[in-house]
């Protein structure tokens, strides 16, 4: 529980309004020109030139990514070292262990990088741990039972980057190793034949937010380029890589920039011609028609999470042989378990977010708790990372969600923009048995007794490091827009700046001074719609959750909306437009 505050009333239903950060005008005459040059319109225009890319040939390339943009993995630290002791093994028959982790990341990493070594003509087999058994990490006895089994090489995925002391332990019993990894590296570099990793300081590899099957990916590419291939034929199998590497690259939330945009742009779009039967079982059951890719967030909400379900509620090899075989009739099985597995993972998840409301209710959250600690015997612990981001949502605070068991509490953290997570653990190393993660994410493993010094501790470096103002909610507004700036084409140039995510969301657009043009309509209990005017032109707009605030928007009232545009399939196919306007926020005309 958090500490007992000073307040006497419920706090949990307070809102706080968000700051409304509204760009710089751009010099009218200089985005003008901008405009002409990429034959966009001032929309999407404002959009780019506030995001920083103000070049038209960075625009361009920006908007058509393509495969010629790889950077070349041999800039990567490590790699030479890394591809020449994985071609040996390949043409030695050699025993192969493929090590991973169990969420998105890990377990794509694997497939991709099992695939590969196969098709170049070598053998590999994995290990994937049990969250709740084995939890996050390299395990000695994992790679001891690897010796003894002959293997002679193990490449980790998504994971390693500070296991030196596993993987010293393991070199000695003359286990060679290739670290692959994007987790941010300690001073103890693991000693392996090889570390991948483009956060090493010493790696000049230009793309520092690759997840970890990105960096697998840099390997099998580099793999690919020793292989001497065709071009045609190393050009197909990685367009076929990509389509896992990107929803891998969704999952993790790391930005959808430079070289993650293209990543993730490219894989998305092979979505639209699967393949792989378990990749096919997968999209089918999350609700997706054959030939209709994805979108970043369909990924991120419908995709993503039922492989993540594995991992968090039973076994991720489950995951890792859904995408490995060649059975349709087992891949749908597995599919489908994967299904009802999310759906136990959702009702888990709402269950630990409605204790720490109740909680929040008895001892409300007040000024003086910057960061926040919830720990319980039972919690389950494949969800509670994803709890701790609800309740960032909620609070806008950085949080630790902990479940406790046998003596233990095991846990994540999710953050806020301004605070970074692994830089306050590593603040206070000696409360923690382990610990790892990185800005906005990071785990912890504790004695169950040492939480309420934890929470102390946190809450007192949070608020050495964030002043009051960085936790209230900010609104980042991408542009501003008139009502009669928006048209099919216009919109149309909007959409085109996707995949959104991390890095790179969706345009958020403040429309100013417009007035409420007839009464706001409840829609099924708790969202509103309204119809906004704008000199002549109209617009409607749909606010999910806004019921409660109705009496903001009387007819006649003039308002500044915050606004996203989103494709609409339901409209279109009734004859409206193929967009919709979707209400971010609202305040009275400034």
């Amino acid at each position: 529980m958090i500490a007992p505050s000073a307040a006497t009333t419920r706090k949990t239903s307070l809102r706080v309004p968000p700051h409304w950060n509204l760009p710089e005008p751009a010099d009218a005459a200089a985005l003008a020109k901008f405009a002409r040059g990429l034959e966009l319109g001032l929309p999407v225009s404002r959009v780019l030139w506030n995001r920083g890319i103000r070049e038209p040939a960075a625009a361009r390339e920006f908007l058509s990514p393509s495969l010629e943009q790889l950077h070349d993995p041999m800039l990567m630290a490590g790699m030479e070292r890394a591809v020449d002791r994985l071609v040996r093994a390949i043409k030695d028959h050699e025993k192969i262990l493929i090590y991973g982790d169990y969420d998105v990341d890990g377990t794509t990493s694997i497939v991709i990088l099992k695939k590969a070594i196969e098709l170049a003509g070598g053998e590999a087999a994995y290990h994937v741990p049990h969250r709740l058994r084995e939890g996050y990490g390299m395990r000695p006895e994992v790679l001891a039972d690897a010796v003894a089994h002959g293997v002679k090489l193990v490449i980790s995925v998504d994971t390693g980057i500070r296991a030196a002391e596993v993987v010293r332990a393991a070199t000695a019993r003359g286990l060679e190793m290739i670290i692959t990894d994007h987790h941010l590296p300690d001073e103890d570099v693991p000693p392996a034949v090889a570390v991948l990793n483009p956060n090493q300081p010493d790696c000049r590899y230009p793309e520092k937010n690759l997840c970890g099957a990105g960096v697998t990916f840099k390997l099998i590419q580099a793999l690919l380029m020793r292989l001497a291939w065709p071009v045609a034929k190393s050009r197909r199998l990685l367009e076929s890589f990509l389509k896992l590497v990107a929803i891998a690259t969704v999952a993790d939330v790391v930005p959808l920039t430079g070289e993650n945009r293209l990543i993730v742009k490219t894989g998305l779009a092979g979505l639209s011609d699967v393949r792989n039967v378990g990749l096919r079982a997968l999209l089918e059951v999350a609700g997706f028609e054959s030939g209709k890719p994805p979108s970043a967030s369909q990924v991120a909400f419908r995709v993503a999470p039922r492989i993540n379900a594995a991992g968090r509620m039973a076994n991720a090899r489950d995951v890792i042989e859904m995408f490995l075989t060649d059975d349709a009739a087992m891949a749908h099985n597995l599919a489908t378990q994967l299904h009802e597995l999310n759906a136990d993972r959702q009702q888990t998840e709402k269950d630990i977010v409605e204790a720490i409301l109740a909680q929040c209710d008895e001892f409300p959250v007040s000024s003086g708790d910057f960061a926040l600690v919830f720990s319980r015997p039972g919690w389950h612990r494949g969800v509670i990372g994803i709890v701790a981001s609800r309740i960032v949502e909620r609070f806008h605070r950085p949080v630790f969600v902990l479940g406790e068991e046998n003596g233990l509490a095991q846990g994540s953290g999710r953050s806020i923009r301004a605070f970074h997570l692994l830089d306050a653990l590593e603040s206070m190393p000696e409360l923690f048995q382990k610990f790892g993660g990185h800005r906005q994410a990071a785990g912890l493993t504790m004695d169950a007794l040492m939480v309420a010094e934890f929470r102390r501790r946190l809450n007192a470096h949070a608020t050495s490091v964030l002043t009051p103002d960085q936790l209230r909610p900010m609104l980042d507004i991408d542009a501003e827009v008139e009502i009669a700036e928006l048209n099919e084409q216009s919109v149309h140039d909007i959409f085109n700046l996707a995949p959104f995510g991390c890095g790179n969301p969706a345009p958020l657009f403040a429309v100013r001074n417009v007035e409420i043009a007839g009464p706001p309509k409840i829609v099924k209990d708790a969202h509103l719609r309204l119809r906004v005017k704008q000199g002549t032109r109209f617009l409607s707009v749909i606010g999910w959750h806004f019921a409660e605030r109705i009496d903001e928007f009387a007819p006649g009232t003039r308002v500044d909306l915050a606004v996203a545009l989103e494709e609409d399939e339901y409209s279109a196919s009734r004859g409206y437009e193929n967009w919709s306007a979707k209400l971010r926020e609202a305040r009275p005309a400034v």
